[in-house]
């Protein structure tokens, strides 16, 4: 797919990503969709509101009555798709930068759209099937799903336990679409809940969306000041969720991954019919690898980004095998059990549920998974020629070396102690190298050696 990527489209506000390019997606979706309701939705983004009325205006335009949902988390949106049996059009760019924004499809099921319906929709952008003057939709502003959606996450966690825990959180939300949930979420699970960057504003004035290391400077230090157990950041549309453990000390994406996963593993019945299966990506860590081979489970790899996921998670499922938890290092987690949808709100009161049960610390719970030392850079590209140039200079470097390689998604070498992986992003003009090892240089020489190789290239 050249529009939608590995999650939706995305670019910047007035160059890529034009109100043009909105109303010529929500045609595709009212042509292919065919549906009498769709649901529109945004983030906190400052383009949302407008670009937002472009694309209800050109649905109820196509025929379809419109049902305005506002500012919510992508999982809400999955949630009223859910419940309401309405797909939607969600403007966000998740953890894009803020003059960045797009669109996510979901289906009526609360689904993110898989692979193929994806398809059928870029396939058909460019048609516009107008209703006549007299058939247009109408469009409704609806309130109350962020509470609604809020009750369900209560509904399916165990509230008991984890308000028995009497745990201090932490929440950054990042000033995107979660601050008005994620906070008043944990204080109804039972938590004493502290919070930093938690207006919702489209400048993202505290930091930017994405939840990495470098952006969580004020949360690291809320936890240490406030002596919080654990601190919860999310991105923009709050579909991931990183944790910062007790110490004030950022847990890698990839070891909370395992930490969750190994829990919903170990309850899984064995007796029941049906292989299991715990879907990840191609630059899946050696983390989940161990836990999944530990429990007996089978590993299935993807290409990066949620699409795939969800895709994947289905075929299994429709094959009768079970899914208990799928995911990425980047903090994005599907429990398809209770829906599948990346939800970073889900996600943090499963960690908290894990806190509870253990009755141990943050550093305590993750330290079984924490052995590895992930690296991971990015290339920038200007256009296309310097990207075909630096894909290049990977395949070549990919093949001349003597270990196994996938080409999945990009090129992943596999050194047996060590792994590295180069790959373009399918959201942003970069070209993404990963590298994993136990030891931390030996993981940053693989990762500096690749880059050395590609910059050569430009």
């Amino acid at each position: 797919m050249q529009l939608f990527g590995s999650s939706g489209t995305r670019g910047v506000v007035g160059e890529e990503f034009t109100p043009e390019l909105v109303r010529r997606v929500a045609a595709a979706v009212a042509t292919v969709w065919d549906a009498d309701r769709i649901a529109v939705a945004r983030d906190t983004r400052l383009s949302g509101g407008p670009l937002a009325d472009v694309a209800a205006g050109t649905l109820a335009a196509a025929g379809a009555d419109v049902d305005r949902l506002g500012v919510l988390p992508t999982p809400g949106v999955a949630y009223y798709c859910a419940t309401a049996s309405v797909p939607a059009l969600l403007l966000t760019a998740s953890h894009n930068p803020p003059a960045y924004n797009g669109i996510k499809l979901l289906g009526a099921d609360g689904t993110e759209l898989f692979v193929d319906a994806y398809e059928r929709v870029e396939a058909a952008v460019g048609d516009d099937a107008l209703a006549a003057w007299d058939a247009v939709g109408d469009a409704r502003q609806v309130d109350g799903v962020a509470d609604e959606y809020r009750a369900d996450l209560l509904a399916h966690l165990d509230r008991e336990a984890v308000a028995a825990a009497d745990l201090t959180v932490a929440v950054d939300p990042g000033h995107g679409a979660g601050s008005s949930i994620s906070p008043d979420f944990l204080r109804e699970l039972g938590c004493a809940v502290r919070t930093v960057h938690a207006d919702p504003d489209g400048h993202f004035p505290g930091r930017d969306p994405e939840p990495v290391a470098e952006n969580l400077t004020d949360l690291r230090r809320l936890v240490r000041t406030t002596d919080a157990d654990v601190g919860i950041a999310h991105d923009g549309d709050a579909d991931r969720a990183i944790f910062v453990d007790e110490t004030g000390a950022v847990v890698d994406g990839d070891t909370s991954l395992a930490a969750l996963a190994a829990a919903e593993l170990s309850r899984i019945d064995r007796t029941a019919s049906g292989d299991v299966a715990v879907v990840s990506a191609v630059n899946v860590s050696q983390r989940l690898v161990d836990v999944v081979a530990d429990a007996g489970a089978e590993l299935d790899l993807t290409p990066i980004g949620s699409t795939h996921l969800v895709t994947r998670v289905r075929d299994r499922r429709r094959a009768g095998d079970r899914v208990p938890i799928a995911g990425e290092g980047n903090g994005g987690i599907f429990f398809p059990r209770y829906r599948l949808t990346r939800d970073g709100i889900y996600a943090a009161g499963k960690f908290l549920e894990l806190l509870a049960d253990a009755d141990a610390t943050a550093s305590e719970v993750v330290a079984p998974f924490t052995d590895y030392h992930l690296v991971r850079e990015n290339l920038t590209y200007d256009d296309d020629a310097e990207r075909a140039r630096l894909l290049d200079a990977a395949e070549t470097y990919a093949h001349e070396a003597d270990v196994a390689l996938d080409t999945t998604d990009g090129y992943r070498l596999d050194y047996g102690d060590a792994w590295v992986l180069v790959r373009p992003s399918g959201t942003e003009p970069k070209v993404r190298i990963y590298a994993e090892a136990r030891d931390a240089d030996r993981a940053s020489t693989l990762a500096t050696d690749l880059r050395r190789r590609l910059d050569a290239a430009r």
